[in-house]
């Protein structure tokens, strides 16, 4: 395993690890978990902001449920089953039918639509032992699973105002060369082959409508329906797929979805499947590999690390670091003693990427010595410094 591998990098800034008692899950540690959390919040506002709202359904569901829906004809080999009685029931691969049963549970509406609804999805697959790689991929996952439920002509402004958004995640996140592919039917797949020309032809008008330019990738839409795929360009050239717009028709006719129209009529809704980053465990990975540990000021687990030159100056730097935490900037103080060169090495270490050095004089002015990544350096009061980190921090 290379330096720059995201299990390498996690080890050496202490953010999780694997053991073979959890194969293909990830132990968070404090400092991993702190990332993760800051990845999953920034998302939740994003969803938040575009009209989503957070749902939760459960993790364990009635085989049945999986038969119904189709899942289990093609999932079934690849998820985590348990007997209840004298029925089967299954960890959830995906969140798409328990979001169908919180649409069903009452009488919808043709003015409760779009219905938007989104999930940080707990997921099992039982994925080959030998197919494992970290974070990349695992048997234990979350998904930004979000699901839109529409008339026809909602399809194109829905998923036009979805991509512009994803582009404006990806370009925070740091990634700003993203590819798009239209994937269409597979060779086995559920529903009519007028039910996938209508599905591929509004899939199509909706990626014209949001200025898409996608490359055709034919025969690998998903079993219920066409998709957009989103393929990520990181700093070392590789591709990675993480967001995808999926249409489907057959859905909520497999689980009888329907609302009443203008004219009073039962019609079955469009189904709108979307993700963002696709596994967030996934893209902390992709995230760590991309920067090599070197995370971007918002993203760094901890912002700040506060260090004393000497034991003088311990109460002050936890002063300082108080100060900063009641800011809302992630920011420790270390007072251990050591030398300042071996606190600017830990810190550089674990990836924080800014320095408060203080001493007598910075004692004595209320001030800091900043230090950056690049090693450039400013001494500045504390309202200062702290004035501009929320402005370099802000997402």
């Amino acid at each position: 395993m290379d330096n720059h591998d995201h299990r390498s990098i996690a080890n050496r800034m202490d953010l999780f690890h694997q053991q073979e008692e959890g194969p293909g899950m990830a132990f968070w540690h404090p400092r991993g978990f702190a990332l993760y959390r800051i990845v999953e919040d920034y998302m939740r506002r994003r969803m938040r902001k575009l009209g989503f709202h957070e749902v939760r359904t459960p993790q364990l569901l009635a085989r049945s449920l999986w038969e119904k829906s189709g899942h289990w004809e093609k999932f079934g080999d690849n998820m985590f089953t348990v007997e209840d009685g004298d029925r089967s029931a299954a960890l959830k691969p995906m969140s798409c039918p328990g979001h169908v049963q919180i649409f069903n549970k009452r009488r919808r509406s043709f003015r409760d639509l779009p219905m938007r609804l989104c999930e940080f999805g707990a997921c099992h697959r039982n994925e080959p032992s030998g197919a494992l790689q970290g974070l990349m991929r695992g048997r234990s996952f979350v998904q930004d699973d979000a699901h839109i439920f529409c008339a026809e002509d909602q399809v194109e402004p829905e998923i036009a105002r979805f991509c512009r958004q994803l582009f404006e995640v990806y370009a925070d996140f740091g990634f700003d060369d993203v590819r798009v592919a239209f994937s269409t039917r597979p060779a086995v797949r559920a529903g009519s082959d007028a039910a996938w020309d209508h599905a591929e032809a509004l899939l199509a008008g909706a990626a014209e409508a949001a200025e898409l330019d996608p490359q055709l990738d034919p025969g690998e839409g998903a079993f219920y329906g066409p998709k957009l795929d989103f393929f990520l360009r990181d700093s070392r050239g590789r591709e990675w797929q993480c967001g995808t717009v999926q249409l489907d028709l057959v859905l909520p006719e497999r689980l009888d979805a329907a609302y009443v129209d203008a004219s009073n009529r039962h019609v079955r809704p469009v189904m709108i499947h979307h993700a963002v980053l696709g596994s967030l465990e996934r893209f902390v990975g992709i995230l760590l590999e991309h920067y090599d540990g070197n995370l971007p000021l918002w993203l760094a687990p901890e912002q700040v690390v506060v260090a004393s030159i000497g034991e003088a100056q311990n109460d002050y730097a936890q002063g300082v670091a108080d100060e900063l935490e009641d800011a809302d900037v992630r920011a420790i103080a270390d007072t251990r003693p050591e030398r300042l060169s071996r606190k600017i090495v830990d810190a550089r270490e674990a990836g924080i990427p800014i320095l408060m050095a203080v001493g007598n004089r910075e004692q004595a002015d209320n001030s800091v010595s900043m230090r950056w990544r690049d090693g450039s350096q400013q001494v500045c009061s504390v309202t200062d410094a702290l004035s501009r980190l929320r402005r370099d921090a802000s997402r």
